[in-house]
């Protein structure tokens, strides 16, 4: 008679809950990030800009677009797990055995591209709220949350508006999901064929840290770009062709702006929600019944 064993699966919901929670932890990383990846000309450190914003906004500015940033989570992150997980546990063989990288890596994509397209409004609002501070009084956008900063797009723009950027938004939730979920699961996998390995949260914040690094590296250039255009006024980014162009001339470099905050934004980021989700997996997960070899 086969032997069994129980494991714990993830609900299909579990990957935007626990991005969400680690949004609301690292939102002041992003913030930065997000304005060092929109200034142009001499650039402003870190340090110096948390002090510009600390003393123009005093704290609570270093959260500007928090709603809109949950929201997003919400959105794209619930997309992309939810999409990575139901396939690959129908794929996933009976014995419980992990997929091939080369699948999981497909999937990751797939729920990636997935997440970026039906997150990208909360993404543009986000942008545009954490960027606010840097422009002239006359200038800002001054939404008061996420729902109000989207009917206001919708309203004044357009409702395709909401869609700016998306193909950059797409293409880089697509190197992101990769970066962090295949790549993830795959270094979990080889951490644990290790003697030296359990499935506890040292594993977790291995693989996550990891994992973190590689997808800074695959989506910054992409990042850059998508904050440019959806900061961008209507008109003003004719095609992505002229804005890769545009980037480049202030130098090769220039693609890799905020990559310091960017990293130290999404390690954390990515920590916290693998350790989430791995909570949420090992106390609320699904219990499925496997074969052992």
């Amino acid at each position: 008679m086969a032997k069994t064993k129980e494991v714990r699966l993830s609900e299909w919901y579990f990957g935007g809950l626990a991005s969400a929670a680690a949004a609301a932890i690292t939102h002041p990383l992003d913030l930065l990030k997000v304005q060092m990846q929109t200034q142009k000309g001499k650039n402003i450190s870190m340090f110096k800009l948390t002090g510009i914003v600390l003393k123009n906004q005093g704290f609570f500015g270093l959260y500007n677009g928090i709603s809109a940033s949950l929201l997003r989570q919400l959105t794209y992150s619930t997309a992309r797990f939810g999409i990575y997980e139901v396939a690959k546990q129908r794929l996933t063989p009976k014995d419980g055995s992990p997929i091939p990288f080369y699948m999981s890596a497909f999937l990751a994509g797939l729920g990636g591209f997935a997440g970026g397209f039906v997150g990208n409004p909360a993404d543009l609002v986000n942008v545009r709220m954490q960027n606010d501070i840097k422009l002239p009084p006359d200038q800002r956008r001054n939404y008061k949350n996420a729902i109000h900063g989207l009917w206001r797009v919708t309203s004044r723009e357009g409702v395709f508006r909401l869609w700016a950027g998306a193909s950059m938004t797409c293409s880089r939730a697509v190197l992101m999901t990769i970066g962090q979920i295949a790549f993830y699961d795959q270094i979990k996998v080889m951490l644990l064929a290790t003697s030296y390995f359990t499935d506890n949260v040292v594993t977790h914040v291995t693989s996550s840290l990891l994992a973190g690094a590689i997808a800074t590296t695959m989506t910054q250039p992409v990042d850059v770009l998508k904050t440019r255009a959806m900061n961008a006024k209507p008109g003003e980014v004719k095609s992505i062709f002229k804005l890769v162009k545009s980037t480049a001339k202030e130098s090769p470099l220039a693609f890799f702006k905020g990559y310091i905050p960017a990293f130290a934004r999404l390690a954390p980021h990515t920590i916290l929600t693998f350790v989430f989700l791995e909570q949420l997996r090992i106390n609320f997960g699904i219990v499925k019944v496997v074969q052992v070899k």
